[in-house]
């Protein structure tokens, strides 16, 4: 049986600019960096980061909604946020759901976002309007 998430492995065409974005602008704690790849973590979340010369940059437009979330607390978004603002990151989306989130794209294209929330207060949100077709199966 399946317990957490273990780890994510993000493939990266510059390893040096991948990983001055995620120590430097996102902050996370650098553990190891090699020739080709450096380990990094976000709380309990450990995240890989490999040098893949075949890793090409698709257009926001051309990909699909498959993106990574981070927590954030709710007094530190609007400075995070703009700290991303700041540094010029690409906004692939606008918020349209419960919570504050900032939908954004590291240096390789991939999507990420900034999160205040979790899913007890989602799917509070959903029972007061839920999606189209929506069925709940476990309260709380």
């Amino acid at each position: 049986m399946l317990q957490s998430l273990n780890h994510l492995t993000l493939a990266v065409s510059n390893l040096q600019k991948s990983l001055a974005f995620w120590h430097d602008v996102l902050g996370l704690t650098l553990h190891a960096r090699w020739d080709t790849g450096a380990y990094l973590t976000c709380g309990d979340l450990w995240l890989c980061l490999s040098y893949d010369e075949t890793r090409r940059v698709v257009p926001p437009q051309d990909s699909d909604y498959t993106h990574y979330a981070f927590s954030v607390a709710e007094q530190d978004f609007e400075p995070f946020s703009h700290r991303l603002e700041q540094a010029g990151v690409t906004v692939w989306k606008q918020n349209k759901s419960e919570g504050a989130s900032f939908y954004f794209l590291d240096p390789d294209g991939h999507k990420l976002e900034l999160h205040v929330g979790n899913l007890a207060a989602r799917l509070a949100a959903c029972r007061e309007k839920p999606y189209a077709g929506m069925t709940f199966y476990l309260q709380g």
